[in-house]
């Protein structure tokens, strides 16, 4: 399998002792899967790492041991975890690498039954022991055999994310203001990994932005379980209008984009706010799920269609050109074929720019995972086919109109393919999720740089992805 492993990019890094500089305590590779959210994490790691003189290497041929920080969300993205760890044990028995060390949420989810599975791995580190990854590295490092397992209990408040070693690309990275969810979605086992819904102040979560705003970053993309929640814990009521107030502020960044809207607890006020910013993009990804109520209700989302139509067009109608990105289940359980149906009106009516859909996967522990009428994988499957085709021909034709229109956009790398061709975004596209625009027609001797953010005519589109020109 193909592994992600994190490379020495241009991102800005704590330095770490480089050759004929002093011995580095002990090199290491990082594996890391899953979300934005456990990418933080995977960041936070590293920068303890660097910071007490471990080098990070590209090659896990090279490492002296291996992070793996797992995914433990659907089926699919534990069996990529599963395939890491395992590619990464055969590794060891090779004598190519000394340790395995598995994190995050997988970790956490599995722990006893993991380490039976696979006695080799040489520490389990939960989601709330990675402060603790030193003192596994330097207990690997000094040749204890015995197993590490670190599991600690959710903090009172959420971990500082303040030292990181950046992964991203140097021009965005992601900013998580809290940890945990309080929704009892049925499907869904996060709060089971991540515990319950806990906030960062607004102060730290400014403090933190403006570390990113100093170091570089153009882009900060807002994640977190539950934005829209945000502040409920510490401040009695939802606070992201004041928070987004603030960072709107910071004159070091230049786009601040919002992911994991729930479609609750969005007042007069956020929308006011949203609409009014400066730096905050008309971009909101809000996962909506299903849009018949037999299913929202099955899930247990505390909505319904009529709500959500009506959430969405308010945003629509106040926040101009707003982009929304939403993902939806198909086949979950009882999910039947009027259910089906809704489902592709909503979406054929509402016209998301950008939409995801997964089909159903059991979650142990979870209540959907005892709820009858199970839908059989080919049906959820090509329900699944069915509607990505209906969003397909939206987000083709959404692509087409905007031939002839100008934007800004930020140079996400070059295009080594052709060239004088550059990768970027615009507003309109979130990294690594959504679709990219292709810039060419770059004056010699005027190639922009990595972080640029350039004004652009859209010339053409292909797909998902559109061509660009800069002006």
């Amino acid at each position: 399998m193909q592994l992600p492993v994190v490379n020495q990019s241009d991102s800005p890094r704590t330095p770490a002792p480089q050759e004929g500089q002093g011995d580095a305590r002990g090199s290491y590779a990082v594996v890391s899967l899953g979300c934005p959210k456990n990418l933080v994490d995977t960041e936070q790691m590293l920068g303890r790492l660097d910071q007490d003189g471990y080098r990070m290497v590209g090659d896990v041929n090279a490492a002296d041991f291996v992070v793996v920080n797992t995914c433990g969300f659907i089926d699919s993205a534990r069996e990529e975890s599963l395939g890491a760890i395992d590619e990464m044990l055969d590794l060891k028995r090779q004598g190519k690498i000394r340790g395995v060390v598995v994190t995050g949420c997988l970790a956490e989810r599995q722990q006893g039954q993991l380490l039976e599975a696979r006695p080799e791995i040489d520490a389990m580190v939960g989601v709330f022991g990675r402060n603790d990854i030193v003192d596994v590295a330097n207990r690997l490092k000094s040749g204890i055999e015995e197993q590490q397992r670190v599991f600690r209990p959710a903090p009172i408040r959420p971990l500082s994310d303040a030292i990181r070693s950046p992964v991203t690309p140097r021009h965005f990275a992601y900013l998580k203001i809290s940890e945990g969810c309080d929704r009892l979605c049925t499907f869904c086992a996060i709060p089971k990994m991540r515990g319950k819904h806990y906030s960062k102040p607004i102060e730290q979560v400014v403090d933190e932005a403006k570390r990113l705003g100093d170091s570089g970053v153009r882009e900060v993309v807002i994640v977190a379980q539950d934005t829209t929640y945000y502040g409920k814990d510490l401040y009695g009521t939802p606070k992201l209008t004041e928070l987004l107030t603030e960072l709107d502020k910071i004159d070091s960044i230049d786009w601040i984009r919002l992911m994991y809207f729930y479609p609750m607890y969005i007042d007069d006020r956020l929308v006011e706010t949203l609409a009014g910013a400066q730096r905050i993009l008309p971009y909101i990804d809000m996962p909506l799920q299903h849009a018949s109520d037999a299913m929202l209700k099955r899930m247990s989302r505390k909505t319904t269609r009529a709500s959500q139509e009506e959430i969405v067009g308010r945003l629509r109608d106040q926040i101009k050109s707003l982009v929304m990105r939403t993902t939806m289940i198909t086949g979950f359980p009882g999910e039947t074929e009027d259910d089906f149906e809704q489902l592709v009106e909503f979406v054929a009516e509402q016209h998301f720019e950008h939409l995801g859909v997964f089909t159903y996967s059991v979650e142990e522990d979870t209540p959907a995972a005892r709820l009858p009428n199970r839908v059989p994988a080919k049906i959820a499957q090509r329900r699944m086919s069915d509607l990505m085709a209906v969003q397909q021909q939206i987000a083709f034709q959404w692509n087409a109109d905007r031939v002839g229109t100008l934007d800004d956009v930020i140079i996400d790398s070059k295009f080594e393919e052709q060239d004088g061709v550059w990768i970027g975004r615009t507003r309109s596209e979130a990294p690594e999720i959504d679709g990219v625009v292709y810039v060419s027609g770059v004056d010699a001797g005027a190639e922009p740089s990595v972080g640029d953010i350039i004004p652009c005519e859209i010339v053409a589109s292909q797909g998902y992805d559109l061509v660009a020109a800069p002006q």
